[in-house]
């Protein structure tokens, strides 16, 4: 590498890629110590040693009606990280996630310096729906740092290069014996995710509460745990209030890896926590729920029968999944008790997932950082 070192221009929208974008910092400085950053950053890459073009918070926005508002605004942002980058000629843009705002900037710097090479990470999921998007990214991506062990075929089939770098799952801690022991009781733990939005919440919430009627009557012991988000937490206590069972409802990172680490079983809203829970080796079903018409698009574009990642991972369709009109207690609860009494194959899809997603193997920051070396 150049003695005077490297620069990098990192680009993040929210806090799962700040997260990301914070052990890339920091590998790229265990390996290449004189490397230095700029770019636009949240809480965690501030802490590792970035300044911020401007607050990441302006670009964590949610939802169609949300961004109408501000859409004249995110241009301006756009622009200016663009003019940005130009200006600092950095040795890799590195946009993180997020690929509205942050393919966007990549291509405008693509089109105005050629020169500067272009990374994204986290492999947009054409593999699902809207496979064009790799042929489009293409244009002003060069190299692709995939999450999933089967995404880099898609991305290099479109022109790209791309490695398999480690889902960050695999590097969160897991709970200690202490964390655990907090949640030691009589009957069952039952953890129930219904999600980390508003829309999400309000929606599972009444499916929750009509399918923990039910379990109480089979399991009179039943316990509850709801892991939640501070910003959401004030509607998850008034939507649950009258639930049959009262949940513990968490917000403390510690009492959440407890809570995970104790659960027989777990009802889930769709997303990533699926891979948090086979990171700890809790059978879980799958629910979600969303406007009939929002549905009806997605199905009729999808590319694949499952959304659960465990299921995609593992290469296997172990873990019950109940979407739309299929998401009812009718059909939730025999799963549920199902796996109370017997979870094995659960177990082994899990462990499957978690292997082929790097567990054990060096850290996905590190795996990061020696791909971005390699590709420069």
């Amino acid at each position: 590498m150049r003695s005077e070192g490297l620069t990098f221009f990192l680009v993040a929208g929210e806090p799962s890629g700040d997260r990301l974008g914070a052990a890339l910092m920091r590998s790229l400085l265990q390996l290449e110590p004189t490397s230095r950053f700029m770019g636009i950053a949240g809480s965690e890459m501030l802490a590792a040693g970035m300044e911020s073009l401007f607050p990441m918070d302006e670009l964590s926005i949610m939802g169609l009606v949300e961004i109408l508002p501000k859409y004249l605004h995110l241009k301006r942002r756009i622009r200016q990280t663009a003019e940005a980058v130009i200006d600092a000629n950095p040795d890799a843009l590195i946009t993180i996630d997020s690929p509205d705002f942050g393919l966007r900037v990549a291509a405008l710097v693509k089109a105005a310096r050629p020169t500067i090479r272009t990374i994204h990470y986290v492999a947009p999921s054409v593999w699902a729906w809207r496979p064009d998007r790799a042929v489009k990214m293409a244009r002003y991506i060069d190299h692709v740092l995939a999450l999933l062990p089967f995404e880099p075929p898609y991305m290099q089939a479109a022109g790209m290069t791309c490695d398999f770098v480690g889902h960050p799952v695999v590097s969160d801690p897991l709970a200690t014996p202490e964390e655990r022991a907090v949640f030691t009781g009589k009957g069952p733990l039952l953890l129930a995710l219904p999600g980390s939005r508003k829309v999400e919440v309000t929606r599972l919430v009444p499916i929750l509460g009509q399918t923990l009627s039910r379990l109480k009557a089979q399991h009179p012991d039943l316990r509850l745990a709801l892991p939640t988000v501070s910003n959401i937490e004030p509607l998850v206590r008034s939507l649950t209030a009258q639930w049959p069972v009262k949940p513990d409802i968490i917000t403390d990172p510690a009492r959440k890896r407890g809570a995970f680490a104790a659960a027989d079983v777990a009802i889930a809203a769709s997303g990533t926590v699926s891979l948090e829970l086979a990171a700890n080796d809790c059978p879980m079903v799958v629910v979600y729920d969303m406007n009939p018409l929002t549905l009806w698009l997605m199905r009729r574009v999808a590319l694949i029968e499952t959304v659960t990642l465990v299921n995609l991972v593992s290469e296997t369709r172990t873990i019950p999944e109940f979407i739309g009109p299929d998401a009812t207690s009718d059909r939730i609860v025999p799963a549920v008790l199902g796996l109370l009494s017997n979870s094995e194959t659960h177990r082994q899809a899990m462990q499957i997932t978690m292997q082929r997603l790097g567990k054990g193997g060096e850290p996905p920051g590190l795996r990061a950082a020696r791909s971005v070396l390699t590709h420069l």
